[in-house]
């Protein structure tokens, strides 16, 4: 069996249709079902152009499994180029840009435009992300 969590539980169902579903096809759906206090949390930092879901990503910080990952070289390195493309891929927005700080350009103490992202990703390496 192969597949995301979707795919396998759609094949047991196909194997029971057929009458070919075993014990061990349902153990291995177990096995990639996250368990409670099995998952850890990953964030994801976005500092853009505009406070749009939509505008381009001009920086990147990414911390998965509680360790900061290194920062991608440019630009086409990043792994999503805008907010709603890792919104697409799983990622839940937890912090909208502050517009407060976006009042007084010369009094700025912080990135305005940065959104931050979670998701949970189960520690099973087989596992991948489990939403918001």
């Amino acid at each position: 069996m192969k597949g995301d969590l979707h795919g396998l539980v759609e094949e047991c169902i196909d194997r029971l249709d057929r009458g070919a579903l075993e014990a061990d096809h349902l153990r291995e759906v177990l096995a990639r079902i996250p368990k409670v206090g099995n998952s850890v949390q990953d964030l994801l930092y976005l500092q853009c152009s505009t406070t749009s879901v939509t505008s381009q990503v001009l920086g990147v910080q990414f911390i998965a499994g509680g360790q900061v990952q290194p920062e991608p070289d440019s630009v086409a390195d990043f792994p999503y180029q805008s907010v709603l493309e890792a919104m697409r891929d799983g990622w839940c927005v937890v912090q909208f840009p502050n517009m407060a700080l976006l009042l007084d350009e010369e009094r700025t103490y912080g990135l305005g435009c940065e959104f931050i992202l979670e998701r949970r990703s189960n520690s099973n390496p087989q596992g991948g992300g489990t939403g918001c």
